[in-house]
């Protein structure tokens, strides 16, 4: 491709909004371009990025037997009404009615559909296993669409659904989709880790994430730091401490403390001179119509996701100042669990704090020497979210914590849907049985743009060879004859030995070509001027090695093979069966 005639529109400047990396890039390369909130076009840059990503996700899910076919966007409402999922969805779903007045939506994920194919095709053991699956674009109604393609409102997904006779042929599925997605992610030359995952509205038995490893994620993740445990820290989970202070028959009598305008966990540890440790923090929450109490310890913090879990709800929501008031007949910051009349949730270390400090649901009091099973009583749960230091629950050295991006997410079903649905197969007896589901998802778009959270500097992408829209970026220097004769041969033959070559041929600067060739970021750069033949050739550098010591010249002549070889063992670097 001749850059002359390309659809190239790079910027200077980025739009005030862009504020990832990948946003950035991606507009001031030209490679998307924004319609709306959260909807964006791909330009000829970026579809061949997306195209590449989608490539290498069918050759590993084919290579694991699954079929891909193509299931419709707009759904009737039955479907989701059948299981649900309508009203659970809320208005994450784009809702819309037929001149008829009927029901439809755009489709946010595809299991019921998925789920009525199969109750319709499948009728035997004989026709168990299958893996289905599709790319597609997706609707979600983000209330925040963010980060460009990292959130969209519309995006492009593969979803892949299992099904089979019972749990263990399940299992077997979902772990060679589960070792099929580490190829693909390892091709794609990102570092993640899979970890242990809430099933969130797609439920399920088993769910884990592939979590691309970035500073930039919105996703907070804890990982073992000597064995492999790693889980997203909303289902992160840490042994809970020794019981803390003395044993109840020797606590001391509850006391009421004045503590006039000072509501804050810090500001009462400075009044008091007491430990953070030693408090009791108590928050309250709406899940559904009631109104609950979630403690924990000072220095932790309540894991919302696992709060509505042990509630049995889909989500759980922060009580207003009048809701607390409501609760506790006090302000915000003097709540606490003794003589708290709703229901009440307790984090496993904050009941072993037996020597306590909490509100007393009187405006500017605290109680001190408060412990559960004496002052107060509750559901003792794992409830909060672990941190820098906690102990792995598997092996017992530390965790640590970090950000990351979903990349992927793959799920034990079940039956969930099936039963929901009556997708039944019959067995070799001939009983009647629900079909055994596993789901499995990965944001083709999101991984656009999450590769470059990976792979970038200062001066723009760095694509690894897998994807990038093009394997070498040859640079024009000048347009005497000699030059554009050597320009016409080097692409031809690098094109004869199969490799994509953008040709930058406009009349522009150097050091405008250079600074271009840097933001968009192809892994090779050639250059070819007058001044480079005369001194042996073709000037060549990789784009992942700056600085002058990655650039060196090679024959005009032999520069094409070189090339071609530099790239396949770029390739076969990240190809997780050569590594291997």
């Amino acid at each position: 491709m001749r850059y002359a005639r390309a659809l190239i529109p790079t910027l200077k400047e980025a739009p005030a909004e862009a504020t990832s990396v990948s946003h950035v890039l991606l507009l001031r390369g030209g490679y998307a371009r924004k319609v709306g909130a959260g909807i964006y076009s791909y330009l000829p840059l970026g579809l061949r990025v997306l195209r590449k990503v989608e490539a290498i996700v069918r050759e590993e899910l084919d290579r694991e037997g699954a079929l891909e076919l193509l299931l419709p966007t707009l759904l009737p409402a039955e479907y989701f009404q059948e299981t649900g999922r309508w009203d659970q969805y809320g208005d994450v779903l784009l809702r819309l009615q037929d001149r008829k007045g009927g029901d439809y939506h755009l489709g946010p994920t595809h299991e019921e559909i998925i789920t009525d194919l199969a109750r319709r095709e499948i009728r035997s053991y004989r026709d168990l296993p299958k893996n289905l699956y599709q790319v597609q674009t997706k609707f979600r109604d983000e209330p925040r669409p963010r980060g460009g393609l990292l959130r969209g409102r519309e995006f492009i997904m593969k979803d892949a659904y299992s099904f089979d006779v019972d749990e263990a042929h399940a299992l077997q599925s979902y772990q060679a989709m589960r070792a099929a997605y580490e190829r693909i992610f390892t091709r794609l030359g990102l570092k993640f880790r899979i970890v242990s995952a809430d099933g969130g509205s797609i439920g399920g038995s088993r769910s884990e994430e592939f979590q691309v490893l970035v500073q930039s994620g919105e996703d907070e993740l804890a990982a073992c730091l000597q064995c492999p445990y790693a889980a997203n820290l909303e289902v992160a989970t840490t042994p809970p401490y020794p019981r803390r202070g003395p044993p109840l028959s020797e606590l001391a009598p509850r006391e009421k403390l004045h503590t006039p305008g000072h509501g804050s966990i810090d500001d009462v540890a400075a009044f008091t001179g007491l430990p953070v440790t030693s408090f009791l923090k108590s928050l309250l929450y709406v899940a559904g119509e009631q109104t609950v109490m979630a403690v924990v310890r000072g220095d932790h913090v309540v894991s919302e996701a696992k709060l509505a879990r042990v509630l049995g709800v889909s989500e759980v929501k922060l009580a207003s100042a009048e809701q607390v008031r409501a609760a506790t007949s006090a302000a915000v910051g003097f709540a606490g669990p003794v003589g708290f009349a709703g229901k009440l949730i307790v984090d496993r270390d904050a009941a072993s704090v037996s020597d306590g400090v909490t509100g007393a649901n009187e405006t500017d009091y605290h109680f001190v020497h408060v412990a559960h099973g004496r002052d107060f009583e509750g559901q003792v749960a794992d409830l909060r979210c672990v941190v820098d230091g906690d102990l792995c629950p598997e092996c017992g050295a530390s965790l640590g914590t970090y950000r990351g991006i979903e990349a992927g997410h793959i799920f034990l079903l079940g039956t969930r849907y099936s039963e929901a649905m009556n997708a039944t197969y019959l067995d070799e007896k001939g009983a009647e049985r629900p079909l055994v589901m596993g789901c499995y998802g990965i944001g083709i778009s999101r991984l656009v743009a999450t590769i470059l959270e990976q792979h970038h500097d200062a001066d723009g992408m760095i694509w690894p060879f897998s994807v990038a829209p093009y394997a070498v970026h040859l640079v024009q220097l000048g347009n005497e004859p000699v030059v554009q004769q050597a320009v016409a041969e080097l692409e031809q033959a690098l094109e004869r030995a199969g490799l994509e070559v953008l040709v930058d041929d406009r009349d522009e600067r150097p050091g405008v070509k250079f600074k271009d060739a840097d933001l968009l970021g192809m892994p090779l750069r050639l250059t070819v001027g007058k001044k480079s033949l005369e001194s042996g050739g073709v000037e060549m550098k990789l784009r992942r090695q700056p600085g002058k010591d990655s650039t060196q010249v090679v024959a005009l002549a032999s520069a094409a093979g070189h090339v071609f070889e530099l790239v396949q063992q770029a390739l076969r670097e990240a190809s997780p069966s050569e590594a291997a």
